[in-house]
């Protein structure tokens, strides 16, 4: 018979179980993109981005070409990250850069989580292959755009399939904080979901500004 516990699930995330790789979120990549709008992709890599920084979550960053043809990452990514090591690549899966299996193996941690563009290419390929080495493998859907809708949805249904997570950019941040009596990280969360958290943020701007409210109260 099972028996409640007061205690999270083994499968939901914490900062210290897992590595974020951020992968390809550059200028030429996002032109295609035609399954979420630029601007809402931006957005919700920034929402990522601050949150991972947030929590000290063990953090890759990778792009492709960044010097002859795919451009900067996000300037919402790299100013969360100042100074950080971009890791440029030739390989269109990140996971077969020797540099990124030195890295994941340097962290030592068993989750992964990925978010990119494009999703059928920048995140099935590393999402298949740390499945295939016995990594968990997460991925924030709405942080990947691809040159479809179908593109989109056939590249999740694909990792789905074989068994990574799909999450969401705001599930991402609140699945971290998980608790509002978490003083240490109460006001950056609050302030990262009202920066990029769509409505949900507008509705928090509302309640502090007019009750004073506060979850963790």
């Amino acid at each position: 018979m099972a028996i409640a516990k007061a205690a999270p699930g083994k499968t939901l995330l914490s900062p210290n179980d897992h590595i974020l790789v951020m992968i390809d979120h550059q200028s030429q990549m996002a032109f295609a993109t035609k399954s979420i709008d630029a601007v809402t992709l931006r957005n919700n890599a920034a929402l990522v981005a601050k949150a991972a920084k947030e929590f000290d979550v063990s953090t890759i960053l990778t792009t492709v070409a960044e010097k002859s043809f795919s451009g900067p990452i996000f300037e919402e990514i790299s100013a969360v990250f100042p100074g950080c090591n971009v890791i440029d690549r030739t390989t269109m899966n990140t996971w077969e850069d020797e540099r990124i299996a030195e890295r994941v193996n340097s962290i030592g941690k068993p989750k992964i989580v990925l978010a990119g563009l494009w999703t059928s290419v920048c995140i099935v390929g590393p999402a298949l292959s740390a499945l295939d080495q016995g990594f968990e493998v997460y991925f924030i859907a709405d942080a990947c755009g691809d040159v479809s809708v179908e593109a989109h949805e056939m590249a999740i249904q694909r990792m789905v399939q074989l068994g990574a997570r799909p999450m969401t950019s705001l599930q991402y941040l609140l699945e971290l904080q998980r608790d509002w009596a978490r003083t240490g990280t109460y006001d950056q969360t609050v302030k990262t979901a009202i920066a990029n958290g769509g409505a949900y943020g507008l509705g928090l701007i509302y309640a502090k500004t007019m009750f004073n409210a506060s979850e963790g109260h």
